[in-house]
Parts: structure tokens; sequence; C-alpha cells
């Protein structure tokens, strides 16, 4: 019976030994560690997942900047609508110190003051002109009137107090003159017109300290004996030309050429051509017409006569 117990004992013991073990087994597989274990063979390795942070240097390879710094993309695009928004303010601030400079942008632009004194001015008096004027000026009470053309030269005065402003008639004349050369694509203009008695003093004493009175005396008339002074005497240039304003240079541009031709169709007469400097008292002056109305001035133009030369005046 002793024997028999023993040996159930031992079988006892052994059985606990077993279930202990087992169960430390079966601990042990179900613990954290033999876990991670079993999993690591599908799972990444922390060099894997360190690759795929690196990804996105791969994938865009020419952004040199990104290179070996993945932070610096996010801070970069994050930068960049701050810097959009401050252009715009830069762009407000530089109209401001430009702003004075527009005006001497804008000069050039802008028309040069008109003429009134011919560009090309001489400096000697012509021995065979007409250009003296009597010792003792007399302005007449009332302007003169030859065969009912008014009449204003070194010989006949006008009165101080005459002050017509411009002729309404020649106006209308000349637009129409400019209309039909715009039709040969000629822009005319008549850059001097009227100027009063004061005016023409004021000229005519600057071009005498400037040319002394015998070369201003063939190029200015004396102030009451000036044609500008009836109104009637329309100075004519081309819109853009400036440079050949006043100057004997018009006479050989289209636009001079065509006046001189078609003029007297429209009542002016170029009123101190070539050549006969020693009859009128004035150089040549390619820009200077007067109206007398077609009749005459067709008269004139087809006689290749002066104003003086028409009436016979002396």
């Amino acid at each position: 019976m002793k024997s028999r117990f023993y040996q159930h004992k031992y079988f006892i013991y052994g059985a606990v030994v077993t279930f202990v073990l087992l169960l430390a087994l079966g601990a042990w597989l179900l613990s954290p560690t033999w876990m991670k274990m079993t999993n690591e063979p599908s799972n990444t390795t922390p060099s894997d997942e360190k690759i795929t942070d690196e990804t996105p240097i791969t994938e865009a390879p020419e952004d040199v900047t990104d290179v070996g710094n993945e932070d610096k993309p996010t801070e970069e695009t994050t930068d960049t609508p701050v810097d959009d928004s401050k252009e715009p303010a830069k762009t407000d601030e530089n109209p401001s110190p430009t702003t004075p400079s527009q005006p001497n942008t804008e000069q050039p632009s802008s028309p040069p003051v008109q003429p009134e004194t011919p560009v090309e001015q001489p400096t000697t008096p012509s021995t065979g002109a007409n250009s003296g004027y009597s010792d003792t000026v007399t302005y007449p009470a009332k302007p003169t009137y030859v065969n009912g053309i008014l009449v204003a030269n070194k010989k006949y005065p006008l009165p101080k107090t005459y002050a017509p402003g411009e002729s309404k008639i020649a106006r209308e004349a000349f637009e129409e003159m400019a209309a039909a050369a715009r039709l040969q694509s000629l822009e005319l203009v008549a850059f001097s017109t009227y100027r009063s008695y004061d005016r023409q003093e004021t000229l005519y004493t600057q071009y005498v300290a400037k040319d002394g009175q015998a070369a201003a005396d063939r190029y200015s008339a004396r102030p009451g004996f000036s044609e500008h002074q009836t109104g009637l005497a329309f100075d004519i240039g081309e819109k853009n030309m400036e440079k050949h304003w006043a100057s004997s240079s018009f006479g050989e541009t289209a636009a001079g050429k065509w006046v001189a031709a078609n003029a007297h169709n429209y009542g002016f007469i170029m009123r101190y051509p070539s050549g006969k400097e020693q009859i009128t008292g004035y150089m040549h002056e390619s820009w200077h017409f007067r109206y007398v109305g077609k009749d005459i001035a067709t008269a004139i133009y087809t006689n290749k006569q002066t104003l003086e030369e028409y009436l016979h005046l002396q």
C-alpha cells in the first residue's frame, strides 16, 4: 500500500509540474515580447520607416533646396503667400516718387509755343529792300482802304486803337482750305493770326534789341504797320511739323507747296513772295498769307503779283 501511495504521489507531482510549465509556456506565448517577435516578419523595419519619410524627396528631385531638409517645403509654401501679399504694397508705393517726374514726360507731347517771327532771321539788311519808314509817323484816325481792300504796310499804318480781332470771314475761309488739304492727308494749322498793336510793339522791341533795327525791319513790322493787326493775316503751318513753322523750309514741304498752289482758291495770297522784297519791304515768308477774297486772290496769283503791285501802290 505504501509503495502505491508513493507512486501516485510522484505522478501527481509530475502532473502539477507539467501543468505549471504549460501555464508558463502559454503565458509567455501570450506576452507582448512574443507577439512582437511573431509580428516582425510582416511589418516594416525602422529603416523602412525612414525610407518612407524620405520618399517625397525622391519623388521631387528637381527642387534642390528640399534635399536633406523635409521641413523646408512646408515652410516655403506658407511663406509664399506672405511674399505675394507684400508685393502689391510695394507697387502702390512706387507712384509717389514718380509723380513729380510725370510732368517732365508729358512736356514733349505738348505743342511748342507758337512762333510769331521767322526762324531764319536776317542779320544784315538787303540793299534793294524797301525797308525805310517815314521819319515822322502819323497814325491815321481810320484804317486805309484802296479799291475796297484794307491796306497795312510800311507806307500805310493802322490806327493804334484799331483792334478788330481775328476776321470771321478769313477764319471760315481757312477752315474750308484746311478741310480740302485734309483730303490730301495734310493737316494745316493757323499758328498766328490777329495781333494787337501792344503785342506787336512788344515783339518788335525785342527783335530790335536782339538783331538791330535794320535787320528787324526786314522780318517784323513796326507797331501799327503789321498786317496781323488787321485780323486778316494767317501764319500757316502743318500740324506736328513745328520745326517748319515760321521758316522758309515750310515752302519746301508738301503742305507748304500745296498751300502756295491752292490758297487763292479760298481767298488767300502769299503776302511776301520770294524775289519781291524790294516791293513789299519784307523778306520772303512762305507761311504768311493774307485774306483778300477769292476773285482778287486769283487775279494776284495768276499774274504773279504782290498786293502792292495789284493796287499800284508806291
